[in-house]
């Protein structure tokens, strides 16, 4: 585990985590040692919360092992929610004519197209690329339907899906040009491009939760492994990346740890912020 950029650890009174590809492993797997170290940050007097591109209910099965009790940022920041899963804090739609613009883009580059509301999840192929593996780490199905018409006056997030990795990288600049100020656009995993309200991303989830917790986002830390993490990154006081992301995300963050499949987020916390909270004592 190596620092960047020169920073000292500072003292941290919050960690904000992104689940897939750090807080879990490739299986989805929240191991002993990870739930064990957000324990230890509730017993340090840390605030803990995570942060996902997933769907609200698709964070279920983390709250009663790590015994959550602050809001969870799903679809990168678009529905800030209590961990009761039914009280909204915030949530941030598309503007109603967004949406068919983007879709359109996301087909011009031959992506499959999901669409979430607040509480669906609809395809329209249900054997299309990853949808087998998405319902079975969000623990629910989605809804299909012939087409997205008469869905747009809700839409929490878009998501383009392919295995042409360098076709998903490409498309997620013309979306970007495509959706302009109206959207937020950024790879959740190589295969994912996520497109969210402008204000709904990680970046947007630390100033949230500053205000609403009343703690500096100087003294917030964030950990994650894909570019939408880095958003999260440049906003909060010390950042983390995951041995598993990329050279320009690592590049990004205040610190490196290891991979998500060698406890990489266990590591982080005991070293940069727990161990660093107690140099500081």
């Amino acid at each position: 585990m190596a620092p960047r950029n020169g920073h000292a650890a500072m003292p941290i009174k919050m960690v904000i985590a992104d689940v897939d590809g750090t807080l879990v492993t490739q299986e989805k797997v929240l191991t002993k040692r990870a739930a064990e170290a957000v324990m230890r940050l509730h017993d340090a007097g840390i605030q803990f919360s995570v942060t996902s591109g997933r769907p609200p209910h698709g964070m279920a099965m983390l709250i009663d092992p790590l015994k959550l009790t602050q809001p969870l940022a799903a679809f990168n920041g678009g529905v800030l929610i209590k961990p009761d899963l039914t009280t909204v804090v915030d949530q941030q739609f598309l503007p109603a004519a967004i949406p068919e613009k983007v879709i359109k883009a996301l087909e011009n580059h031959g992506l499959d197209v999901w669409l979430y509301t607040d509480t669906e999840w609809f395809v329209r192929d249900v054997h299309g690329a990853h949808v087998d593996r998405e319902q079975w780490t969000v623990k629910f199905p989605p809804k299909v339907v012939k087409t997205f018409a008469g869905l747009f006056d809700r839409v929490a997030k878009i998501v383009g899906v392919s295995d042409n990795l360098d076709g998903v990288a490409k498309c997620e600049k013309d979306v970007q040009q495509a959706g302009g100020s109206h959207i937020s656009a950024a790879r959740s995993q190589p295969y994912y491009l996520d497109v969210t309200h402008p204000r709904a991303n990680k970046g947007e989830v630390v100033l949230a939760m500053s205000k609403l917790l009343n703690i500096p986002a100087e003294e917030i830390a964030t950990i994650g492994d894909m570019p939408n993490d880095v958003l999260m990154f440049q906003k909060s006081g010390v950042s983390i990346a995951m041995g598993n992301a990329s050279a320009e995300v690592q590049a990004s963050a205040t610190y490196v740890t290891t991979s998500n499949e060698e406890e990489g987020f266990a590591k982080a916390i005991e070293e940069f912020v727990l161990n660093a909270r107690s140099a500081k004592a």
